[in-house]
Formats: structure tokens, C-alpha cells, sequence
């Protein structure tokens, strides 16, 4: 139970730092809506995908809106790491797996919000999708999925990096996997090189199971590929982080 509670105070210490610094959840919002601005009123016409196009892309951008966000919990973590606040919870006793957790699960909660605002902007643009109340289940399990796995990677990115700087740039990759997969083009209308690099990396079938869930027409491949997709890099993130936290804390 002393777990529990340590971690219920450090989910509220960063909460309190966000709501101090808006402009963190500001930007992980700003942004995809941008890109879905950009995307469908300028170069949406571009695209054949045989569907309409905001209906297409907002799988996307809801990926992206749960990507951008990743930058300042890796600072924030670097920031506990390198500033002596680690020492501080050390003297008081903090349960260190609570500070790893208020973490996550703060970055998961702020990643939510952020995917409800691009899904209220999206059907503001005419999203109209044809999901069943079973398929919403779906998405909000994939989504919830996917926000704690990037959450866990994320954190421990910001254990490994050296500066809270080098922490934030760590986070990049993630951000800019969305461009590279079929967030906003089918993977088969790709060049040589890109496209295979599009089908085989995880974001593509994580997307490619939202928009399935969205039109009413799941792929049992796809969503297998993609919960594999998510808990295999939320394992990964998390013993990374256990064991960087127990090197350096």
C-alpha cells in the first residue's frame, strides 16, 4: 500500500508541474491539429486512398497526438535524475518504483486528453467514422495500449540520456515514425525503400487497427501485430527503466 500511495503523491507532484506549464500539453495538441489542417484543407487532395480523406488520416494523427507529448516526460525524468531530486525522495523514504510510475501514468492521462482533443478537432472537420460501440472499445484499448507502452520507453529514455536536452531529442524517432508509416498515404503507394520500411515498422499496424476499428472493418491480423507492437515495447521500456533507474538512482 506504501507503493500505491507514493505513487498517488508523485502522480499529483507532476501534475502540478504540468498544470504549471501548460504549454506541454498546448503543444502535443497544437500540433497534430496542424498537421490535420494542413494534411486535409492543403494536400489532401493529393492522395487516392479511396475513402474520405479526414476519415483516413485521423488514425494518424491520433498516433501523433500521443507521440508529440513524449518529449517533456523525458526531460522531466532526466530533470529528477540530474538536479538531486531522486536524493531528496531517497532521504524520505519514497518507494522508488513510485517515481517511475507517477511518471507513466501521468504521460499516459495527459497523452488521453490529448487524443480526445484530436478526435473532437477531427469530427469538427467531418470525420464520420462507422465504428460500433464494440470497435470505440476497441480503439480506446489499442490507444490506452499504445499511450502506456510509449509512456514506459519514453521514461526510460529520459533515465538513459545525459542532459535534459539530449533526453528531449531522445523522444525524436518516436515523433517522427508517424511520417514514416501509413498515417498519411497507404504504404503500397511508397517508393522503394520507404515503403518497406513503412509496412514492417510498429506504428503501421497500430494505425492500420485504428482505422480498421474506425471504418467497422478490423483486421484480426493487424490488430494482433499491433497489441505485439505495443506490449513488446512497453516491456522494453520498462525493464530498460528498472534497470537504469536501480544503475543511477
Amino acid at each position: 500500500m506504501s507503493a500505491v500511495a507514493d505513487s498517488t503523491i508523485m502522480l499529483r507532484r507532476n501534475f502540478k508541474h504540468t498544470v504549471r506549464n501548460p504549454v506541454t500539453v498546448f503543444n502535443a495538441v497544437l500540433f497534430p491539429i496542424v498537421m490535420a489542417l494542413m494534411f486535409v484543407y492543403v494536400l489532401g487532395g493529393a492522395f487516392d486512398v479511396g475513402v474520405k480523406y479526414i476519415n483516413y488520416v485521423t488514425p494518424g494523427l491520433i498516433v501523433m497526438a500521443i507521440s508529440y507529448g513524449l518529449g517533456a516526460t523525458a526531460t522531466a525524468v532526466n530533470a529528477d535524475m540530474t538536479t538531486g531530486v531522486i536524493n531528496r525522495f531517497k532521504v524520505m523514504d519514497v518507494s522508488r518504483a513510485a517515481v517511475l510510475a507517477g511518471h507513466v501514468v501521468e504521460t499516459t492521462l495527459r497523452a488521453l486528453v490529448a487524443v480526445a482533443a484530436i478526435v473532437g478537432v477531427a469530427f469538427a472537420m467531418g470525420f464520420r467514422p462507422d465504428a460500433g460501440f464494440a470497435d470505440w472499445l476497441g480503439v480506446a484499448g489499442l490507444v490506452l495500449l499504445l499511450a502506456f507502452a510509449a509512456s514506459w520507453i519514453t521514461v526510460a529514455l529520459g533515465l538513459a540520456a545525459k542532459s535534459a536536452e539530449s533526453a528531449g531529442l531522445g523522444t525524436v524517432p518516436l515523433i517522427m515514425l508517424p511520417f514514416l508509416s501509413s498515417a498519411f498515404s497507404p504504404a503500397g503507394k511508397m517508393g522503394a525503400g520507404v515503403k518497406q520500411f513503412a509496412e514492417y515498422q510498429p506504428f503501421t499496424p497500430i494505425i492500420e487497427t485504428l482505422r480498421g476499428l474506425l471504418i467497422g472493418t478490423p483486421s484480426t491480423g493487424s490488430a494482433i501485430q499491433a497489441v505485439a507492437w505495443c506490449a513488446g515495447i512497453g516491456l522494453v521500456g520498462y525493464l530498460w527503466a528498472l534497470r537504469s533507474f536501480k544503475r543511477r538512482a
